[in-house]
């Protein structure tokens, strides 16, 4: 097996873990400036910096976001913020520089744009995690923020050309659970063109649901965690899924994703 090239970002990187559990210690002001001007540095599509993030420090609404999410966490986390795919700023220049955005030739409401915006909104909250997690802080990204996507855009009076993303939950950790498996780079890297049968692509898998089975998750404690193809395997065909289609609420937030 190759030896891994070890230094402070790849360490960084590499002992990253969802932390769910946070001291109640504040976090300074100089730290919560460096987080988000991380985050600001990460890359941006054609440099439209179409994301934002709310910062939720009101307990009632961190309150209605973990029952959104279903995760008591949320609301005790030191530091949340929901990042958001945002074409609103961008359409207010627009309209500033005399752009008409009511009609067809607005490009920014696209297919295109909505998934690239998500891009640049998911590549900037990696940002900051990263870079928490060099602060010697904890995260957990909060993808159950989505379960009712309509009530978050409401709570958090979200306008037309945004859609919320993800959520992330920052602290001093109050907790050390054990780094999760990850799949064999044989199944992820690909050589110049992808497996070409089901017998390669999944050659390692028998390995990994070993590893997934044995993994210990401080969530559940009583519950032996599922092996990894039976994880797929329920979520393959679960119902909840389809509950929690973006195409409706994205539509009644002005985004044209047919286009």
């Amino acid at each position: 097996m190759t030896e891994l090239i070890h230094n402070t970002t790849i360490d960084t990187l590499l002992e990253r873990r969802s932390i769910r559990k946070f001291s109640n210690e504040a976090l300074s002001s100089e730290v919560i400036a460096t987080l988000e001007t991380v985050a600001q540095h990460a890359p941006s599509s054609q440099f439209l910096n179409d994301w934002s993030a709310i910062r939720v420090t009101d307990p009632d609404i961190k309150n209605q976001l973990a029952h959104i999410g279903g995760q008591p966490y949320i609301a005790q986390a030191p530091l949340l913020y929901v990042f958001v795919l945002d074409e609103h700023r961008n359409a207010a220049i627009a309209r500033s520089k005399g752009v008409e955005t009511g009609d067809d030739a607005f490009t920014l409401t696209s297919s295109y744009r909505y998934t690239q915006a998500q891009n640049d909104a998911v590549l900037a909250l990696h940002a900051m995690e990263t870079a928490a997690y060099s602060l010697g802080l904890g995260c957990v990204v909060l993808g159950s923020i989505l379960n009712d996507a309509a009530a978050l855009v409401d709570l958090l009076g979200l306008p037309e050309y945004t859609y919320p993303v993800l959520g992330l939950a920052i602290g001093k950790p109050d907790q050390e659970p054990a780094l999760k498996p990850r799949m064999p780079r044989s199944m992820q890297f690909f050589e110049n063109e992808y497996p070409s049968s089901d017998e390669r692509l999944l050659s390692g898998l028998d390995t990994f649901d070993d590893e997934v089975r044995q993994y210990y998750d401080l969530r559940n404690t009583e519950r032996p965690v599922d092996a990894f193809s039976d994880q797929i395997a329920v979520n393959a065909v679960d119902a909840a899924v389809l509950n929690k289609s973006v195409l409706p609420l994205a539509q009644r937030q002005g985004f044209r994703l047919d286009r």
